[in-house]
Protein backbone atom coordinates (compact mmCIF):
# COMPACT_ATOMS: atom_id res chain seq x y z
CA UNK A 1 0.00 0.00 0.00
CA UNK A 2 1.24 3.29 -1.13
CA UNK A 3 0.20 5.85 2.09
CA UNK A 4 -0.82 5.18 5.23
CA UNK A 5 -4.75 5.32 5.82
CA UNK A 6 -7.12 6.25 8.42
CA UNK A 7 -10.20 3.79 9.34
CA UNK A 8 -13.65 5.49 8.94
CA UNK A 9 -16.65 4.62 11.46
CA UNK A 10 -19.64 4.68 11.18
CA UNK A 11 -21.80 3.25 13.74
CA UNK A 12 -25.04 1.05 13.59
CA UNK A 13 -27.95 2.94 15.53
CA UNK A 14 -29.06 -0.35 16.96
CA UNK A 15 -27.70 -3.58 17.58
CA UNK A 16 -28.60 -7.07 16.75
CA UNK A 17 -29.91 -9.64 19.19
CA UNK A 18 -27.41 -11.96 19.99
CA UNK A 19 -27.91 -15.86 19.74
CA UNK A 20 -27.85 -17.79 22.38
CA UNK A 21 -24.33 -19.88 22.81
CA UNK A 22 -26.27 -23.12 22.69
CA UNK A 23 -28.13 -22.47 19.53
CA UNK A 24 -25.44 -20.94 17.18
CA UNK A 25 -25.40 -22.30 13.77
CA UNK A 26 -21.80 -22.10 11.59
CA UNK A 27 -21.96 -19.02 9.45
CA UNK A 28 -25.88 -18.63 9.62
CA UNK A 29 -25.56 -15.26 11.83
CA UNK A 30 -23.53 -11.67 11.38
CA UNK A 31 -22.14 -9.10 13.56
CA UNK A 32 -23.29 -5.87 13.43
CA UNK A 33 -20.42 -4.09 11.73
CA UNK A 34 -17.96 -5.02 8.87
CA UNK A 35 -15.04 -3.39 7.40
CA UNK A 36 -14.73 -2.84 4.21
CA UNK A 37 -12.01 -0.79 2.01
CA UNK A 38 -11.82 -0.20 -2.39
CA UNK A 39 -9.82 -0.45 -5.06
CA UNK A 40 -9.32 1.44 -7.91
CA UNK A 41 -6.57 1.26 -10.62
CA UNK A 42 -4.06 4.03 -10.16
CA UNK A 43 -5.63 5.06 -6.87
CA UNK A 44 -4.87 1.80 -4.98
CA UNK A 45 -6.78 0.54 -2.35
CA UNK A 46 -8.71 3.63 -0.47
CA UNK A 47 -11.50 4.53 1.82
CA UNK A 48 -11.14 2.11 4.13
CA UNK A 49 -13.90 1.69 6.75
CA UNK A 50 -16.28 0.06 9.13
CA UNK A 51 -19.87 0.28 8.84
CA UNK A 52 -22.74 -1.34 10.04
CA UNK A 53 -23.17 -5.09 8.28
CA UNK A 54 -25.34 -4.89 5.34
CA UNK A 55 -26.42 -5.61 1.74
CA UNK A 56 -23.91 -4.30 -0.65
CA UNK A 57 -25.18 -2.84 -3.91
CA UNK A 58 -23.11 -4.28 -6.91
CA UNK A 59 -23.77 -3.89 -11.13
CA UNK A 60 -25.33 -6.54 -12.40
CA UNK A 61 -22.56 -6.78 -14.61
CA UNK A 62 -19.59 -6.84 -12.17
CA UNK A 63 -16.86 -8.94 -13.58
CA UNK A 64 -17.13 -10.90 -9.91
CA UNK A 65 -20.40 -12.63 -11.54
CA UNK A 66 -19.19 -13.82 -14.70
CA UNK A 67 -15.72 -14.43 -14.17
CA UNK A 68 -15.08 -15.87 -10.67
CA UNK A 69 -12.13 -12.94 -9.38
CA UNK A 70 -12.47 -14.15 -6.03
CA UNK A 71 -10.46 -15.05 -2.56
CA UNK A 72 -11.36 -15.31 0.68
CA UNK A 73 -9.30 -16.45 4.04
CA UNK A 74 -11.37 -17.75 7.10
CA UNK A 75 -9.54 -17.83 10.89
CA UNK A 76 -11.37 -16.95 14.22
CA UNK A 77 -11.59 -15.10 17.31
CA UNK A 78 -11.15 -16.43 21.10
CA UNK A 79 -12.45 -15.59 24.54
CA UNK A 80 -10.42 -16.50 27.00
CA UNK A 81 -11.32 -17.21 30.20
CA UNK A 82 -10.29 -13.59 32.02
CA UNK A 83 -12.67 -12.25 28.63
CA UNK A 84 -10.14 -11.02 26.74
CA UNK A 85 -10.19 -11.63 23.38
CA UNK A 86 -7.25 -12.89 21.16
CA UNK A 87 -6.67 -14.26 17.49
CA UNK A 88 -4.50 -17.19 16.26
CA UNK A 89 -1.66 -16.53 14.00
CA UNK A 90 -3.98 -14.04 11.70
CA UNK A 91 -0.64 -12.89 9.82
CA UNK A 92 -0.39 -16.15 8.16
CA UNK A 93 -3.64 -16.07 6.94
CA UNK A 94 -3.46 -12.41 5.18
CA UNK A 95 -0.29 -13.55 3.83
CA UNK A 96 -2.03 -16.32 2.14
CA UNK A 97 -4.27 -14.49 1.37
CA UNK A 98 -2.07 -12.55 -0.79
CA UNK A 99 -1.02 -15.23 -2.18
CA UNK A 100 -4.14 -16.14 -4.10
CA UNK A 101 -4.17 -12.60 -4.92
CA UNK A 102 -1.28 -13.58 -7.09
CA UNK A 103 -2.78 -16.59 -8.56
CA UNK A 104 -6.10 -14.37 -9.14
CA UNK A 105 -4.33 -11.36 -10.69
CA UNK A 106 -5.68 -9.49 -7.73
CA UNK A 107 -3.46 -6.24 -6.37
CA UNK A 108 -1.74 -7.22 -2.77
CA UNK A 109 -3.42 -5.95 -0.02
CA UNK A 110 -1.28 -4.03 2.86
CA UNK A 111 -0.85 -7.55 5.35
CA UNK A 112 0.22 -4.66 8.48
CA UNK A 113 -3.00 -2.63 7.33
CA UNK A 114 -5.47 -5.63 7.08
CA UNK A 115 -4.26 -6.92 10.42
CA UNK A 116 -4.78 -3.45 12.41
CA UNK A 117 -8.08 -3.18 10.68
CA UNK A 118 -9.03 -6.43 12.10
CA UNK A 119 -7.73 -6.29 15.20
CA UNK A 120 -9.98 -2.63 15.54
CA UNK A 121 -13.21 -4.20 14.28
CA UNK A 122 -12.68 -7.46 16.64
CA UNK A 123 -12.72 -4.44 19.30
CA UNK A 124 -15.64 -3.16 18.01
CA UNK A 125 -17.25 -6.51 18.01
CA UNK A 126 -16.10 -8.05 20.72
CA UNK A 127 -19.22 -8.93 22.57
CA UNK A 128 -20.13 -11.00 19.62
CA UNK A 129 -17.27 -13.36 20.48
CA UNK A 130 -19.68 -16.16 22.01
CA UNK A 131 -18.76 -17.59 25.59
CA UNK A 132 -19.53 -21.19 25.84
CA UNK A 133 -16.95 -23.95 25.38
CA UNK A 134 -16.04 -24.71 21.52
CA UNK A 135 -17.77 -21.60 20.36
CA UNK A 136 -15.78 -18.71 18.72
CA UNK A 137 -16.10 -15.97 16.11
CA UNK A 138 -15.18 -16.88 12.81
CA UNK A 139 -13.92 -14.22 11.12
CA UNK A 140 -14.48 -14.21 6.88
CA UNK A 141 -11.95 -11.77 4.60
CA UNK A 142 -12.55 -11.63 1.58
CA UNK A 143 -11.93 -9.99 -1.85
CA UNK A 144 -14.27 -9.52 -4.86
CA UNK A 145 -13.59 -8.20 -8.44
CA UNK A 146 -16.52 -5.51 -9.13
CA UNK A 147 -15.55 -3.78 -12.31
CA UNK A 148 -18.92 -3.55 -14.74
CA UNK A 149 -17.35 -5.08 -17.73
CA UNK A 150 -18.38 -8.22 -19.66
CA UNK A 151 -14.23 -9.00 -20.46
CA UNK A 152 -12.00 -11.43 -19.95
CA UNK A 153 -9.30 -9.97 -18.22
CA UNK A 154 -8.17 -8.64 -14.56
CA UNK A 155 -10.81 -6.15 -13.27
CA UNK A 156 -9.79 -2.54 -12.00
CA UNK A 157 -11.93 -2.26 -9.30
CA UNK A 158 -12.06 -4.51 -6.53
CA UNK A 159 -13.57 -4.65 -3.00
CA UNK A 160 -11.90 -6.05 0.05
CA UNK A 161 -14.24 -6.75 3.56
CA UNK A 162 -14.21 -8.51 6.44
CA UNK A 163 -17.00 -10.06 8.38
CA UNK A 164 -18.06 -11.94 11.38
CA UNK A 165 -20.03 -14.64 12.54
CA UNK A 166 -20.08 -16.03 15.97
CA UNK A 167 -20.55 -20.13 15.58
CA UNK A 168 -20.33 -23.34 17.16
CA UNK A 169 -18.66 -26.62 16.53
CA UNK A 170 -18.40 -27.18 12.22
CA UNK A 171 -19.26 -30.47 12.61
CA UNK A 172 -22.14 -31.92 14.71
CA UNK A 173 -20.43 -34.72 15.54
CA UNK A 174 -17.70 -32.24 17.47
CA UNK A 175 -14.18 -34.00 18.19
CA UNK A 176 -16.02 -37.49 17.53
CA UNK A 177 -14.83 -39.74 14.24
CA UNK A 178 -16.56 -38.85 10.55
CA UNK A 179 -17.14 -40.67 8.10
CA UNK A 180 -15.10 -39.78 4.72
CA UNK A 181 -15.79 -41.48 1.31
CA UNK A 182 -12.76 -41.44 -1.00
CA UNK A 183 -13.25 -39.52 -4.41
CA UNK A 184 -12.39 -41.22 -7.25
CA UNK A 185 -14.66 -39.59 -10.65
CA UNK A 186 -14.28 -35.79 -9.71
CA UNK A 187 -11.40 -33.82 -9.14
CA UNK A 188 -10.52 -30.95 -6.69
CA UNK A 189 -7.84 -29.40 -8.33
CA UNK A 190 -4.30 -29.76 -10.25
CA UNK A 191 -0.79 -28.69 -10.27
CA UNK A 192 -0.63 -25.35 -12.19
CA UNK A 193 -4.46 -24.82 -11.50
CA UNK A 194 -6.03 -22.72 -8.71
CA UNK A 195 -5.81 -25.21 -5.61
CA UNK A 196 -3.00 -23.49 -3.59
CA UNK A 197 -5.27 -20.57 -3.72
CA UNK A 198 -8.17 -20.24 -1.45
CA UNK A 199 -11.02 -18.95 -4.21
CA UNK A 200 -14.70 -19.92 -4.07
CA UNK A 201 -14.23 -21.78 -7.74
CA UNK A 202 -12.21 -24.59 -5.99
CA UNK A 203 -15.38 -24.95 -3.58
CA UNK A 204 -17.91 -24.93 -5.89
CA UNK A 205 -16.36 -27.38 -8.11
CA UNK A 206 -16.14 -30.02 -5.01
CA UNK A 207 -20.01 -29.62 -4.30
CA UNK A 208 -21.19 -32.19 -6.81
CA UNK A 209 -18.67 -34.83 -5.34
CA UNK A 210 -20.32 -34.55 -1.92
CA UNK A 211 -23.87 -34.70 -2.98
CA UNK A 212 -23.42 -37.91 -4.55
CA UNK A 213 -22.04 -38.94 -1.29
CA UNK A 214 -23.87 -42.17 0.43
CA UNK A 215 -25.67 -40.98 3.64
CA UNK A 216 -23.53 -40.56 6.49
CA UNK A 217 -20.26 -39.52 4.71
CA UNK A 218 -19.22 -35.81 5.89
CA UNK A 219 -16.66 -34.96 3.58
CA UNK A 220 -14.81 -36.57 0.48
CA UNK A 221 -11.25 -37.18 0.29
CA UNK A 222 -9.61 -35.86 -2.58
CA UNK A 223 -7.01 -38.06 -5.09
CA UNK A 224 -4.94 -36.01 -7.20
CA UNK A 225 -6.49 -34.91 -10.80
CA UNK A 226 -3.83 -36.59 -13.17
CA UNK A 227 -3.61 -39.87 -11.93
CA UNK A 228 -6.15 -40.30 -9.45
CA UNK A 229 -4.03 -42.59 -6.98
CA UNK A 230 -2.35 -40.04 -4.29
CA UNK A 231 -4.43 -38.36 -1.52
CA UNK A 232 -4.44 -34.24 -1.54
CA UNK A 233 -7.32 -33.11 0.64
CA UNK A 234 -10.45 -34.04 2.72
CA UNK A 235 -13.02 -31.81 2.56
CA UNK A 236 -11.68 -28.10 3.20
CA UNK A 237 -9.00 -29.40 5.76
CA UNK A 238 -5.76 -30.90 4.92
CA UNK A 239 -5.40 -34.62 5.75
CA UNK A 240 -3.11 -36.72 8.59
CA UNK A 241 -2.34 -40.39 8.73
CA UNK A 242 -0.79 -42.00 11.47
CA UNK A 243 0.90 -44.93 9.99
CA UNK A 244 3.43 -47.51 12.11
CA UNK A 245 4.02 -44.45 14.64
CA UNK A 246 5.03 -42.11 12.02
CA UNK A 247 1.77 -39.38 11.23
CA UNK A 248 2.06 -38.45 7.69
CA UNK A 249 0.78 -35.79 5.78
CA UNK A 250 0.31 -35.04 1.61
CA UNK A 251 3.61 -32.65 1.04
CA UNK A 252 2.51 -28.96 -0.44
CA UNK A 253 2.49 -29.95 -4.46
CA UNK A 254 0.80 -26.51 -5.98
CA UNK A 255 -2.29 -28.05 -5.81
CA UNK A 256 -3.28 -28.24 -2.35
CA UNK A 257 -3.85 -25.62 -0.05
CA UNK A 258 -1.37 -24.72 2.50
CA UNK A 259 -3.39 -24.78 5.61
CA UNK A 260 -2.53 -22.56 9.14
CA UNK A 261 -3.73 -25.22 11.10
CA UNK A 262 -1.87 -28.08 9.15
CA UNK A 263 1.46 -26.13 9.91
CA UNK A 264 0.53 -25.73 13.38
CA UNK A 265 -0.06 -29.45 13.67
CA UNK A 266 3.37 -29.98 12.20
CA UNK A 267 4.94 -27.44 14.47
CA UNK A 268 3.49 -29.44 17.33
CA UNK A 269 4.28 -33.35 16.37
CA UNK A 270 7.88 -31.97 15.86
CA UNK A 271 8.09 -30.16 19.17
CA UNK A 272 6.92 -33.34 20.49
CA UNK A 273 9.23 -35.59 18.86
CA UNK A 274 6.39 -37.64 16.80
CA UNK A 275 7.93 -38.30 13.46
CA UNK A 276 5.59 -36.77 10.89
CA UNK A 277 6.25 -36.85 7.24
CA UNK A 278 5.39 -34.71 4.45
CA UNK A 279 5.40 -36.55 1.20
CA UNK A 280 3.19 -38.30 -1.54
CA UNK A 281 0.70 -40.89 -0.16
CA UNK A 282 -1.39 -43.02 -2.47
CA UNK A 283 -4.44 -44.27 -1.15
CA UNK A 284 -3.05 -47.71 -2.22
CA UNK A 285 -0.07 -46.98 0.73
CA UNK A 286 -3.06 -46.24 3.12
CA UNK A 287 -5.25 -49.41 2.32
CA UNK A 288 -2.20 -51.63 3.12
CA UNK A 289 -1.44 -49.87 6.05
CA UNK A 290 -4.86 -50.55 6.77
CA UNK A 291 -5.10 -54.74 5.84
CA UNK A 292 -1.26 -55.15 7.93
CA UNK A 293 -2.80 -53.43 11.17
CA UNK A 294 -0.37 -50.33 11.18
CA UNK A 295 -2.96 -47.40 10.09
CA UNK A 296 -3.65 -46.23 13.50
CA UNK A 297 -5.05 -42.76 13.03
CA UNK A 298 -6.33 -40.00 10.53
CA UNK A 299 -7.84 -36.96 10.77
CA UNK A 300 -8.47 -33.48 9.22
CA UNK A 301 -7.05 -30.42 10.01
CA UNK A 302 -8.26 -27.02 9.36
CA UNK A 303 -9.79 -23.64 10.68
CA UNK A 304 -13.01 -24.24 11.20
CA UNK A 305 -13.03 -27.52 12.60
CA UNK A 306 -9.71 -27.49 14.21
CA UNK A 307 -8.90 -31.31 14.12
CA UNK A 308 -11.90 -33.86 12.59
CA UNK A 309 -10.51 -37.84 13.64
CA UNK A 310 -11.49 -39.51 10.81
CA UNK A 311 -13.35 -42.88 12.00
CA UNK A 312 -14.29 -44.55 8.24
CA UNK A 313 -12.66 -44.18 5.18
CA UNK A 314 -15.09 -45.52 2.26
CA UNK A 315 -12.88 -46.12 -0.93
CA UNK A 316 -15.02 -48.14 -3.52
CA UNK A 317 -15.79 -51.41 -2.05
CA UNK A 318 -13.45 -51.31 0.75
CA UNK A 319 -14.76 -49.68 4.00
CA UNK A 320 -11.26 -48.91 6.05
CA UNK A 321 -12.50 -48.91 9.98
CA UNK A 322 -10.04 -47.03 11.76
CA UNK A 323 -8.96 -46.96 15.44
CA UNK A 324 -11.95 -48.95 15.99
CA UNK A 325 -13.72 -45.64 14.83
CA UNK A 326 -12.48 -43.85 17.87
CA UNK A 327 -10.40 -41.08 18.17
CA UNK A 328 -6.77 -41.34 18.25
CA UNK A 329 -4.30 -40.40 21.44
CA UNK A 330 -2.29 -38.25 18.51
CA UNK A 331 -5.48 -36.49 17.25
CA UNK A 332 -7.22 -35.87 20.95
CA UNK A 333 -3.49 -33.97 22.22
CA UNK A 334 -3.30 -31.96 19.21
CA UNK A 335 -6.86 -30.84 19.37
CA UNK A 336 -6.68 -30.04 22.59
CA UNK A 337 -3.27 -28.54 22.58
CA UNK A 338 -4.78 -26.23 19.54
CA UNK A 339 -8.01 -25.35 21.31
CA UNK A 340 -5.78 -24.52 24.58
CA UNK A 341 -3.62 -22.21 23.08
CA UNK A 342 -5.96 -20.53 20.96
CA UNK A 343 -8.02 -20.37 24.01
CA UNK A 344 -5.59 -19.27 26.59
CA UNK A 345 -5.90 -22.20 28.87
CA UNK A 346 -2.81 -23.95 27.64
CA UNK A 347 0.61 -22.35 27.59
CA UNK A 348 1.77 -21.02 24.21
CA UNK A 349 5.52 -21.98 23.00
CA UNK A 350 5.43 -20.77 19.76
CA UNK A 351 3.95 -17.34 19.94
CA UNK A 352 1.04 -18.11 17.67
CA UNK A 353 -1.80 -16.00 19.69
CA UNK A 354 -2.15 -12.25 19.12
CA UNK A 355 -4.50 -10.68 22.00
CA UNK A 356 -6.51 -7.64 20.53
CA UNK A 357 -5.66 -5.35 23.12
CA UNK A 358 -7.78 -2.09 24.85
CA UNK A 359 -5.33 -0.07 22.68
CA UNK A 360 -7.21 -1.43 19.57
CA UNK A 361 -10.66 -0.27 20.87
CA UNK A 362 -8.97 3.27 21.99
CA UNK A 363 -7.72 3.62 18.55
CA UNK A 364 -10.77 2.61 16.99
CA UNK A 365 -12.76 5.27 19.00
CA UNK A 366 -9.93 7.84 18.15
CA UNK A 367 -10.97 7.60 14.47
CA UNK A 368 -14.73 8.29 14.86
Amino acid sequence: MEKEHAIQIDLCSSRKEKPRDDELEFGRTFADHMFVMDYTEGEGWHDARIVPYEPITIDPSAMIFHYGQSVFEGMKAYLTAEGNAQLFRPERNFKRMNHSNSRLCIPPIDEAFALKALKQLIALEKEWIPKAEGTSLYIRPFIISTEPFLGVAPARHYKFMIILSPVGAYYKEGINPIKIAVESEYVRTVKGGTGEAKTGGNYAASLKAQEAAEEGIAQVLWLDGVEKKYIEEVGSMNVFFKIDGKVVTPALNGSILEGVTRNSVIQLLKHWDVPVEERKLSMDEVFQAHQEGKLEEAFGAGTAAVISPIGELVWGEHRLNINSGKTGAVAKKLYDTLTGIQYGKTIDPFGWVMPVEERDLQSLKATV
